[in-house]
């Protein structure tokens, strides 16, 4: 008899942690397919919308605006507002992203900045009938010293998020994510304080090194920072380039082109370090030029899990 008032309360032990772990909420929201948005007019052509039913998009991670330090006001202030020509597809999830400069990130803006940005994405919302909004993603280039002041910021960004969910309580507009890029130097630091980040697999090179490195994406500049992802911890999502860079060096037109035995390399060698890079996979970015300019077996590679 002894043994049997022992044994039964461990079994429901057992069963209450294994329901605990069972309910353990999806970091990333959910896992797929998702791409960056990244223009200043959001409107869809035949082509792009195409793209995103062939290889299954479930989440667009839209560019709403940047945060520039004014010159005039000597203060955050957005700029390149995105506007909406195209109504969103329904069955996409649409996750705000906004880009913020570094020298934005000072002791005395942020409070004021994280409340005025997270209600601008509302109206921003409101404004265009986007609806089932559920988390919002930060993008800053941030360094040692500035990260201490940007994680400050991202709490108070979340805190911003639970008044603003609290305000408007209905399940399908509850803002309840918060994500952050994270590019390869910044693996090297703390994890910034939100609930995963998107590992920036692009933009990896020295641009005045482009006659020895491609630098959109070389393997060779990625290969350093492998060691960092088994030990980081935080949940990691993977975007990888399919965009062509121009630009004039020395009065000389040159372009860049993500190369794609580069990015199968790098997907191959971070997916082997870190399994969970596989259940949330983006590309950078929607543009019908860049689905012209590679294979439908590319992405369909890319997009692999």
């Amino acid at each position: 008899m002894m043994w049997r008032r022992v044994v039964l309360p461990l079994w429901l032990l057992l069963l209450l942690l294994a329901g605990c772990q069972q309910q353990k909420p999806e970091p990333f929201g959910a896992s797929g397919n998702a791409v960056y948005y990244w223009r200043t007019t959001f409107a869809l052509d035949s082509a792009e919308q195409q793209f995103l039913h062939a290889h299954h998009i479930r989440r667009i991670f839209c560019r709403y605006f940047d945060v520039v330090m004014s010159a005039q006001e000597q203060q955050p202030m957005p700029n390149a507002t995105l506007r909406f020509e195209s109504k969103m597809p329904d069955s996409i999830e649409i996750v705000p992203t906004v880009l913020i400069m570094e020298d934005c990130m000072r002791e005395p803006y942020i409070d004021s900045l994280a409340a005025r940005l997270v209600r601008r994405i509302g109206q921003m919302n409101q404004t265009n009938d986007i609806g089932g909004v559920s988390q919002l993603q930060m993008d800053c280039d941030y360094t040692a010293r500035s990260r201490q002041t940007y994680y400050r910021f991202l709490r108070k960004v979340r805190a911003e998020m639970q008044k603003q969910a609290a305000r408007q309580p209905s399940a399908g507009s509850r803002l309840a994510r918060l994500s952050a890029t994270i590019r390869l130097h910044q693996l090297a630091m703390p994890a910034p304080p939100v609930d995963y980040g998107v590992l920036m697999l692009y933009n990896t090179g020295a641009p005045e090194r482009f006659t020895e490195r491609n630098p959109i994406l070389d393997f060779r500049d990625v290969q350093p920072y492998l060691h960092h992802l088994k030990s980081y911890p935080l949940p990691l999502a993977a975007a990888y380039p399919v965009f062509l860079w121009q630009r004039i060096l020395h009065g000389v037109n040159i372009e860049h082109v993500a190369d794609t035995a580069q990015v199968m390399l790098t997907k191959r060698a971070v997916e082997a370090e870190r399994s969970d890079v596989r259940q949330l996979i983006l590309t950078y970015h929607l543009d019908k030029e860049n689905i012209s300019r590679y294979t439908p077996r590319h992405y369909e590679a890319i997009y692999r899990h």
